[in-house]
């Protein structure tokens, strides 16, 4: 494995309600010298979950998306608040946006998104063992829930609003792991 660059300065060249950008001054281990440009995250990260209830159905939810100025289906998801652990707070965005608590969550895998670019890291939890129980969020307008066959993943794949890359990877890994036991 090769030594890591050198970061010889480091200045926030921008910052939002959202994101700070930073720029890095680099030398790395041959002396090349190279600026780079990246998105720092803040808080102690964010949370997706993928839900299966006991009529081995995924928990879904539709909501709008401002990047792509349209609805999308994805997996539950938020940030980590402070003093939670991951779990904690995949059962807190879980009973927020779905409606549904559960008994069991088990972490899945820590990923990243373009981190050429970004710090932000996700971990994906699976959640099981699911109750009714709802928490007051901060969503702007209600979520639909869409509750989805856990035998159909390849139609769920096809559909046009279910292109959120987390939630497919999240989708694949779940599968992977867990449901073709």
């Amino acid at each position: 494995m090769k030594n890591k660059p050198t970061i010889l300065r480091q200045t926030e060249v921008a910052k939002t309600r959202l994101f700070r950008v930073e720029e890095l001054d680099l030398e790395f281990s041959n002396g090349a010298r190279r600026i780079y440009e990246r998105m720092v995250s803040s808080g102690s990260g964010a949370v997706m979950v993928v839900a299966i209830t006991s009529n081995n159905e995924l928990v879904l939810i539709r909501e709008y998306s401002a990047g792509t100025d349209d609805y999308q289906l994805a997996f539950p998801k938020g940030l980590v608040d402070a003093g939670e652990t991951f779990v904690q707070a995949g059962n807190r965005e879980l009973k927020e946006e779905t409606g549904y608590g559960a008994k069991e969550i088990v972490e899945v895998k820590s990923i990243t998104l373009a981190p050429g670019y970004f710090s932000h890291r996700m971990t994906l939890l699976l959640a099981t063992g699911l109750y009714e129980e709802k928490l007051a969020g901060d969503e702007p307008e209600p979520l639909e829930v869409v509750l989805w066959p856990a035998d159909q993943l390849s139609s769920l794949l096809e559909q046009p609003d279910f292109t959120e890359a987390r939630s497919i990877a999240a989708l694949l890994l779940v599968e992977r792991q867990f449901l073709k036991k």
